[in-house]
C-alpha cells in the first residue's frame, strides 16, 4: 500500500493510495477522504464523501480485474473535491433504478444524489470513476 500527500490547498493530486481490491478497502478509503477533507477545512463534506467513496470502491471491488485499485482525492477548486477510483476494467458503471425488493443497485443513484457531478473517464488499461463533492454555501 502506497500513499502520497500534497500540502497544497488545491491541485492534483491531493491524496492518492493504492488499495487491495477487497471489501475492507472501503474503510481505508473512507478514512483517507475524511482526513483530506479535514485538512482542507471541508469537514461538512465528510459524511457525503464517505458514502460516495464507499460506493465507488464497492463497484470497483465487485467489477474490476486485477488485485488493486487506486483512490485519488483532489481539490480542483476551493469549494470542490473530486473523489476517484481507478481500476483495470473497461466496463463502465451504469446507474440503475432499483425497486423496493432489490437487494442492490442503488449505489450510483446514491452517488448521483450526493455528488455535484460524477462520471467515468476511459484509460488505456481501464477507467476512472469520479464524483465531485461541492461545498454548500
Amino acid at each position: 500500500m502506497s500513499t502520497a500527500a500534497s500540502p497544497r490547498p488545491t491541485g492534483h493530486p491531493g491524496y492518492t493510495e493504492t488499495l487491495p481490491r477487497e471489501p475492507g478497502s472501503a474503510a481505508t478509503a473512507r478514512r483517507l477522504v475524511r482526513v483530506a477533507l479535514s485538512v482542507w477545512g471541508l469537514e461538512e463534506l465528510a459524511d457525503d464523501g464517505a458514502l460516495v467513496v464507499t460506493e465507488l470502491v464497492a463497484n470497483a471491488v465487485r467489477h474490476a480485474r486485477r488485485e488493486s485499485i487506486r483512490l485519488t482525492i483532489d481539490r480542483p477548486a476551493e469549494d470542490r473535491v473530486r473523489v476517484a477510483v481507478v481500476d483495470f476494467s473497461q466496463r463502465y458503471p451504469v446507474r440503475r433504478d432499483s425497486g423496493p425488493e432489490d437487494e442492490g443497485g442503488r449505489g450510483l443513484a446514491l452517488v448521483e444524489k450526493l455528488a455535484a457531478d460524477w462520471g467515468t473517464d476511459p484509460l488505456p488499461w481501464g477507467k476512472q470513476v469520479w464524483a465531485d463533492l461541492e461545498e454548500r454555501g
